[in-house]
């Protein structure tokens, strides 16, 4: 039986695509809401095949990936998305992404895309194929870029870029968050150093590219 673990935050999207998935004989759906539910489970648990939505709270799916790559090399990841990804491709190559999978595909396609991911193989929209005609067939960061490649942030730093993204204060911060203010001062300075960047503006706008935090033009 192939185990495959789908992360989505909306529950009905995750249930509706365990019950298209399951209609094989040979696949079995575990769905949970939560990244960090999802690293939970894979302590304990292993699968054949991840499907990781893009855009969900703490930790998103291409940090999950990253993450989840980390401590198994493995298993094939594909993201499971409803937006164009194709400003985020070479980050999610990096992470680990072994496919990618669109909320709108048909049952048939998503199938083909597990299967695929299964033999090492993957299906990819021609836009995203002419993307890596355009970088000449290579997935490596560009030249300024190059500092990225390590970057990675933990569930505490995650929220509090998420908190500066709506504009809160670090006193603001400190009390949704329940921690110090100096803490909360303490963190900002090592995500301003993990981005390279001198101010909140600056972190935003960099973590959003990176998709480190939620992008309103990507799920």
């Amino acid at each position: 039986m192939i185990q495959v673990l789908l992360v989505d935050h909306h529950p009905a999207v995750g249930e509706g695509t365990k019950s298209l998935i399951e209609q094989e004989n040979d696949m079995k759906v575990t769905v949970v809401n939560s990244s960090v539910e999802a690293l939970e489970f894979l302590k304990s648990q292993t699968f054949d095949v991840m499907l990781f939505e893009l855009n969900m709270p703490i930790i998103n799916g291409l940090e999950l990936t990253r993450r989840v790559v980390a401590i198994n090399l493995d298993t094939p990841v594909l993201i499971y998305t409803g937006y164009d990804i194709s400003s985020h491709f070479n980050i999610l190559i990096e992470a680990g992404v072994s496919g990618f999978v669109s909320k709108a595909a048909s049952k048939e396609q998503l199938i083909s895309a597990i299967r695929c991911a299964l033999r090492r193989e993957a299906l990819l929209p021609v836009a995203l194929l002419q993307q890596l005609r355009r970088h000449n067939v290579r997935v490596a960061v560009s030249e300024n870029d190059k500092t990225l490649e390590g970057i990675s942030i933990n569930e505490r730093e995650q929220a509090i870029l998420q908190e500066v993204a709506k504009g809160k204060s670090n006193k603001e911060i400190a009390d949704i968050l329940l921690m110090s203010q100096r803490t909360v001062e303490y963190n900002l300075t090592r995500i301003f150093g993990k981005l390279i960047v001198r101010s909140r503006a600056e972190a935003i706008l960099e973590a959003k590219r990176l998709g480190l935090i939620p992008n309103e033009q990507f799920i």
